[in-house]
């Protein structure tokens, strides 16, 4: 089974949606990641958190078998995000972040995960970002996340990037912004140009677009779900069980694993969004997958 190694953020959300409210429930990228994937794959995890991080959330990781050998626990206290969801569950707006120990994140990696196989770099500075690859030795496959506030400030340092990876997975929103392009259709050609084999635009309650040089456009609708109670992470979880199908096959991926990777990503996604952190997504098994499959092929199927 093919190692992936993920480099992001552990963290504590404070989450107002019109379903209720969380106080510092368990958040951040890299956890979101790791439990998607790790019903797949292996997963190894690069970050930092503070004196503040629960027991219970190491546990929640240990018990999927991930590799947290590559986590540091420094003074100071953990990554903090509070935002809210009004009428548009599709955007949060952010109400406060408190950086921490994060502020000062510097990945370094354990010289056993520098032969991952898979790479995940999800959202950080695009520095840092390139710092992890001058540290992984040859993998199969990388992808990296980014978001609208290093592609405002940072942008010349993010296509450095882009032109490192196998995939970049961005939302619509962030796709539109880094290139100038009217919508996602138009955008994700531009974005390939920039590097990248593939991007998967994902698109919320739409779906997700993924585009490819050598095939094009791949476009399918999300799993209707009639209450949505916390999208947060949802995209990070996308990106969890796309990379776990993808190293479960254990084979540089082609167009058509990318294809049934999007498919996975957004069946486990369709769980995290039903309940508040990691609630749900936490819960979730290979059974529940193949019955969310099933339902889903009914949905896409003539």
């Amino acid at each position: 089974m093919s190692e992936i190694l993920v480099v992001g953020s552990l963290a504590y959300d404070s989450i107002s949606t019109p379903s209720g409210k969380v106080d510092r429930a368990l958040g951040g990228s890299a956890n979101y990641f790791s439990l998607a994937a790790s019903l797949f794959s292996k997963v190894r995890v690069v970050g930092v958190v503070g004196e503040d991080y629960d027991q219970n959330d190491y546990e929640l990781l240990h018990s999927r078998g991930v590799d947290l050998s590559g986590l540091s626990k420094v003074p100071g206290k953990t990554f903090h995000w509070e935002g809210s969801y009004e009428g548009d569950l599709n955007e949060a707006k952010t109400l406060k972040t408190e950086l921490n120990v994060f502020e000062h994140f510097n990945p370094q990696l354990p010289e056993h995960f520098k032969d991952s196989s898979f790479v995940f770099l999800a959202n950080i500075a695009p520095e840092l970002q390139l710092q992890v690859l001058e540290q992984v030795k040859s993998p199969k496959f990388v992808g990296m996340d980014t978001m609208n506030f290093w592609i405002s400030i940072k942008k010349e340092k993010l296509i450095d990037v882009l032109k490192k990876v196998d995939l970049v997975l961005i939302n619509e929103g962030e796709a539109k912004m880094l290139t100038g392009a009217a919508n996602a259709i138009s955008a994700a050609p531009l974005i390939t140009a920039m590097g990248p084999q593939a991007v998967v635009i994902k698109r919320g309650e739409y779906g997700f677009a993924m585009y490819s040089k050598t095939e094009g456009y791949f476009i399918l609708p999300a799993m209707p779900i009639p209450t949505v109670v916390d999208p947060t992470g949802a995209g990070d979880t996308f990106a969890g069980g796309f990379f776990g199908y993808l190293a479960a096959q254990k084979t540089v991926p082609t167009i058509a694993h990318l294809k049934q990777a999007c498919i996975m990503g957004s069946m486990m996604a369709s769980h995290t969004i039903q309940d508040f952190s990691v609630r749900a997504l936490s819960k979730v098994t290979l059974g529940d997958l193949e019955k969310r499959l099933a339902e889903y092929k009914k949905v896409i199927t003539i």
